[in-house]
């Protein structure tokens, strides 16, 4: 597993001397340095209430803050204790920091008094689900039209092999009396709302001279893999359309694309299944003066994992990628269509599952769909999230998937990142990927996920271990920090 250290101090060291881990992708850094008291900052043009919600979760602290505060924060510094640090990020505000025992920590910040702080702020994350929609999953033999006969609704989405289907309803009231009757219905095994998970990060674009060396354009060439081969992995990348005019001579390792939510017009050769559901039109713009798009997240997910397969086999390899569009012409999924996606590619010889993608809602029918892939023996990563709270990020918490997290340096957590009991490894969050000339920079627990299904793929087909050497290998050399 040697290969494994290499890549990652590869990686966090370009990363680290090119300094455009932050700069290059407009991301604020905020680090809490809690055991030594001191604080870093890297902030530009960040509003208050996202501040605070910094501050809380970097000091580990509650915050409350004076309703009608306003404050832009714009302020760069480094080593500085927590005392003076508040009063570089909070500018003309008051502050009260007030000690507890046995207790986290008060931060009062206001205007006028301290009694005036009453809002606390929220670090926990949003749960939104699709309006007037229901996934079930049902016993074997179950009629699942008058099943939804009887509770007034239309079967929209089927998937008749596992007992999932999608449910739609005439308005809110009548989805929420479904769900409460369907809960105690002894032919449903589960039921919920169909939820929508986060929108992925946008690529940036950076300039060549900003490019370390070593991080040019990805170099492989595939090995054409034996059918059924179990060290030759088949990469099923859950995410959005790929570009195939963007990966040039890398298209020789990406299978025909599927699509469950419909031709995305991404200029991939598309096979669709499954039902679209729309929810907003994506917001990609190419650069000032450029006539080329922005690189997808599903262009540039397959192009991080590419590397991390070039990086563990040493350029060749027989690891191919199946990529699989759960997002269509929408800027967010759902749970469903992430299920419909996980069984196309499972169905479709998948034997790695890349999930960067996420969202704060657990669903039980997702999860079942999850456990019988992870059941048949297919290995699944997924996005831990980029939210800085400990609270869990699905699919990624379900038991049995590895949960992966975003380094912002050696033994540091990047900024943004989830840091729940349930993450499972810690991998830069930078990739550089390219269209053509231009090259870009995509930041986040996707990109960190992404070099995890990579390497662990790389690694299989190089070594041909079994996943029960793979996995907890890669757990011992990326380790989340605990220091946080």
């Amino acid at each position: 597993m040697k290969l494994m250290r290499i890549f990652l101090w590869a990686l966090v060291c370009f990363w680290l001397a090119s300094g455009f881990s932050a700069h290059a992708a407009n991301t604020n850094s905020l680090v809490w340095h809690k055991a030594a008291d001191r604080v870093d900052a890297d902030i530009r043009g960040e509003a208050l209430w996202p501040l605070l919600q910094q501050i809380a979760v970097g000091a580990g602290w509650n915050v409350f803050v004076e309703p009608g505060a306003e404050h832009g924060a714009s302020v760069k510094f480094k080593d500085l204790p927590s005392g003076e640090a508040l009063k570089m990020l909070l500018g003309d505000l008051n502050f009260a920091l007030v000690p507890q025992t046995n207790a986290p920590s008060l931060l009062y910040v206001f205007r006028t008094t301290m009694q005036n702080a009453t809002k606390q702020v929220s670090v926990a994350k949003i749960s939104r689900h699709v309006a007037n929609e229901l996934l079930i999953r049902v016993k074997p033999g179950t009629d699942i039209n008058a099943l939804a006969k009887l509770v007034g609704a239309k079967v929209i989405g089927r998937m008749d092999k596992l007992g999932v289907y999608l449910l739609q309803f005439g308005d809110a009231a009548a989805t929420d009396a479904a769900l409460a009757q369907l809960q105690n219905n002894s032919n449903v095994l589960a039921v919920d709302y169909n939820y929508s998970l986060d929108p992925p990060p946008v690529a940036q674009p950076i300039s060549m001279s900003a490019v370390p060396p070593g991080m040019g354009p990805v170099s492989l060439t595939l090995n054409p893999p034996t059918p059924g081969d179990p060290c030759n992995p088949i990469v099923g990348m859950i995410d959005t359309a790929i570009q195939s005019q963007a990966l040039g001579s890398l298209n020789q390792s990406i299978l025909p694309s599927i699509s469950v939510v419909g031709d995305a017009g991404s200029g991939a050769s598309a096979q669709s299944i499954g039902n679209p559901i729309e929810l907003f039109t994506p917001k990609q713009v190419a650069p000032s003066g450029s006539t080329t798009a922005l690189p997808t997240h599903g262009t540039a997910m397959a192009e991080t994992i590419l590397r991390a397969i070039s990086q563990a086999t040493g350029g060749s390899s027989s690891v191919t990628i199946l990529p699989v569009d759960v997002y269509g012409t929408s800027e967010t999924t759902t749970s469903w269509n992430v299920a419909l996606g996980i069984q196309a590619a499972v169905n479709n010889g998948a034997t790695i599952l890349n999930l960067s993608l996420g969202g704060s809602s657990d669903s039980p029918v997702l999860d079942s769909v999850i456990q019988q892939a992870l059941a048949s023996g297919v290995v699944i990563f997924a996005a831990a999230g980029n939210t800085p709270v400990n609270t869990p990020t699905y699919p990624a918490a379900i038991p049995g998937v590895n949960d992966v997290t975003a380094l912002g340096s050696p033994g540091q957590l990047a900024a943004y990142a989830d840091f729940s009991p349930q993450v499972d490894m810690a991998l830069p969050g930078a990739s550089v990927v390219y269209v053509g000339s231009q090259a870009y920079i995509v930041q986040g627990t996707s990109a960190a996920t992404a070099y995890a299904t990579g390497l662990a793929a790389g690694t299989k087909n190089v070594n041909c271990l079994k996943w029960a050497q793979i996995l907890p290998t890669m757990q011992a050399e990326f380790p989340v920090p605990t220091n946080q």
